[in-house]
């Protein structure tokens, strides 16, 4: 049985996720506000985390950045259910680590198919053997999430740690904009499509030292390749 946290400050919403979830065989605590949504994350440990973003004393960005930051925590799946429809607020949940972004009003059942994609994408990983990947001066252990670049450990988020496990696990293989921004969001749409260029962008910068191994295809995708 998988245990999710809901951290939601509407009782409505509340009881319409628990109600929903128990039904689908899920055990689900609950945090009313941002600072008990932490305090449940670290003492808990969910498989995955639904997230408000309006929450009293913490809100659900700063909660997000906690949770990335601790060891714990940093790779519990998150999704962001919010009233917040921006395009700015969902690149920063990306960006802060959040795995998906639901709008309020949201189907229930649209939901759970979310929650069951991200859980199962955790077995998988689970499952793959705990071999480092290894690309020049990089090593990848991906039980661990942990990256170091000349033995030195990289700071990334969780979608720019998958993206660069993908590439480096696929080296010289083009892929597409559309299959990557379906593999990290599941979804397509034009916050995902600017946030696959943000990680991109971020891991460019954090892997400088390595040259040019991001290359654009255009009207394509990108590929990770040796430095010219």
């Amino acid at each position: 049985m998988a245990k999710i946290l809901l951290v939601e400050d509407e009782v409505q919403i509340q009881e319409l996720v628990r109600f929903n979830l128990e039904n689908e065989g899920f055990e689900v605590i609950i945090a009313s506000d941002g600072e008990q949504g932490v305090y449940l994350a670290i003492r808990e440990k969910p498989d995955l985390i639904i997230l408000d973003l309006t929450l009293p004393i913490l809100d659900g960005h700063d909660v997000c950045k906690i949770l990335r930051a601790q060891r714990d925590t940093a790779i519990i799946p998150i999704i962001i259910l919010s009233a917040r429809n921006d395009v700015a607020d969902k690149v920063i949940g990306l960006e802060l680590g959040a795995d998906d972004y639901m709008t309020k009003p949201f189907s229930s059942r649209e939901l759970s198919s979310r929650i069951k994609a991200r859980l199962r994408e955790e077995q998988r990983k689970t499952d793959t053997p705990n071999v480092p990947l290894r690309w020049e001066n990089l090593e990848i252990v991906q039980e661990s999430y942990m990256a170091t670049l000349s033995d030195y450990p990289l700071t990334l988020t969780v979608k720019e740690f998958d993206l660069l496990v993908l590439f480096v696990a696929n080296p010289y293989q083009v892929f597409s904009r559309e299959y990557l921004i379906q593999k990290l969001w599941g979804n397509l749409s034009s916050t995902s499509t600017r946030a696959l260029d943000v990680h991109i962008s971020h891991l460019r910068n954090k892997l400088k030292t390595l040259g040019p191994v991001f290359e654009s295809v255009r009207g394509v995708g990108y590929v990770f390749t040796r430095r010219k």
